[in-house]
């Protein structure tokens, strides 16, 4: 510390010391033997702003996906509790009169698609079964609340591209 900084900082100590930084700071001099009188603080709303209103507002503070689960009441399906990347695609069956595909979770079971079926927690459904891969469109919800509807793509693992 410099000279300046250093008397300053003392000159500072001794006035608060001596009760004169009371008065410097607010610019009012206490009266010996009269005790200071608070005012309690009141909380006051401006006039011209109108009050908040949250209804028909989300939650900030809550998932957006959360928000539709807990609104919808619906029962979920098995299918539906899983998000589809934990799915895994085994098989596909083309010879019925409309194609279908087999999927399993983790722990191995399996459960049949068909177009229509509802698939993932995102509330998703299968729009199309082709060769080798199954097209489930779910509803992405973006950071300012907009739904807008995003393919995820289910491909069949094949000997030549690997296994698990």
């Amino acid at each position: 510390m410099n000279g300046r900084m250093l008397c300053a900082v003392a000159l500072t100590t001794i006035g608060l010391a001596r009760g004169a930084g009371a008065q410097a700071l607010t610019g009012v001099v206490p009266v010996a033997g009269q005790p200071e009188a608070a005012e309690p603080a009141r909380a006051v709303e401006p006039d011209d702003d109108p009050p908040y209103d949250s209804a028909g507002r989300r939650d900030p503070f809550r998932p957006p996906r959360a928000v539709t689960a807990t609104l919808s009441g619906e029962a979920r399906t098995p299918l539906q509790r899983y998000e589809i990347g934990q799915l895994r695609l085994v098989a596909i069956i083309y010879e019925a009169r409309e194609p279908r595909a087999v999927v399993e979770d983790d722990d191995g079971l399996g459960y049949i698609l068909k177009s229509g079926t509802l698939v993932g927690a995102n509330g998703g459904h299968v729009r199309r079964i082709e060769r080798g891969r199954v097209v489930i469109e779910e509803d992405s919800v973006d950071f300012y609340g907009e739904h807008h509807p995003t393919d995820v793509v289910l491909e069949l693992r094949t000997a030549e591209r690997g296994k698990r």
